[in-house]
């Protein structure tokens, strides 16, 4: 019997009916339906308890499942992808945000979730970053990511000055408003956004992206995963900059701290139901004329 994590943001009415949607099409399927205990109360006083709801703490629930259904958009896979990466869990999203470029369902294709009983899918292995925050030779924290780890002042938006090294050796010094590593998953992102170049997820590599740089020299760099990339904050003053990573995990980078990028041993898996390519996915998902 599969013992399937459902994911989701509760206290939203319209993300909350749509679980129950989902819930009622796994009804009658050989499947527990997880669900973090933190929801059962909310659940109850709304009149919205399910009977067929296995509560149970957070951590258990990741490490329980077979399968996670996510519903949400891309911001909520993010979420879950790094919890779920370290059990290899496969993920199957179902978007109801704007965008949803990593989920691979809408509610209006539900049928879907019928071949996760059956086996017909694949898993679509995401490449992952881990960032560590470096104080000198000092480990201070580190992390993993799916997307991307940007560097900036955070809200103010001044610029920063960074130094880029490779294997430990210089490659430039950047005056930008700040930097993004991002993932080939990333490229689609802030990174894109910023004027990165649109990376296939299966090329091994970090792309490097300058935000706003205040020079004419400065251009979205390319480097193979296996490379290690360090970056310094290079600041004249004591200034403190941000680290966040994957748009929801903030550190504090003070001046010569430096922030280490490697290829993690973790991937993300995506359930993906039908064959497509990555820039028909991209048309699609993104309505860009430019590729057409």
């Amino acid at each position: 019997m599969l013992k399937i994590a459902l994911i989701t943001n509760f206290n939203i009415p319209e993300k909350a009916n749509a679980a129950f949607v989902v819930a009622d099409r796994l009804a009658g399927k050989p499947c527990r339906i997880l669900v973090a205990a933190f929801n059962k109360e909310k659940l109850m006083r709304v009149g919205k308890h399910r009977e067929e709801f296995v509560y149970m703490p957070l951590e258990a629930v990741y490490s329980e499942a077979d399968v996670i259904i996510v519903l949400g958009g891309d911001g909520t896979i993010l979420e879950v992808a790094r919890r779920a990466a370290t059990r290899g869990t496969p993920i199957l999203g179902i978007n109801l945000g704007r965008l949803g470029y990593m989920a691979e369902l809408e509610m209006s294709g539900l049928d879907g979730i019928d071949a996760i009983f059956t086996g017909e899918y694949t898993l679509d292995r995401r490449s992952m970053l881990r960032v560590e925050l470096l104080s000198g030779n000092d480990l201070k924290s580190f992390c993993y990511a799916l997307n991307d780890a940007v560097i900036s002042n955070g809200s103010v938006s001044r610029i920063v000055d960074l130094e880029l090294l490779q294997g430990g050796k210089h490659v430039a010094n950047y005056r930008a408003d700040g930097l993004i590593i991002a993932t080939p998953t990333g490229s689609t992102a802030y990174s894109m956004s910023a004027g990165g170049a649109v990376v296939d997820p299966a090329v091994p590599c970090f792309c490097v992206t300058p935000i706003c740089p205040h020079s004419f020299g400065a251009r979205p760099l390319i480097f193979s995963d296996s490379t290690v990339l360090e970056i310094r904050n290079t600041c004249a003053r004591e200034k403190m900059l941000y680290l966040t990573v994957d748009g929801r995990m903030n550190f504090e980078l003070y001046r010569n701290q430096t922030v280490r990028i490697t290829k993690s041993d973790l991937k993300t898996n995506l359930i993906r139901l039908t064959p497509s390519s990555f820039y028909s996915n991209l048309r699609a998902k993104m309505r860009s004329t430019q590729l057409d």
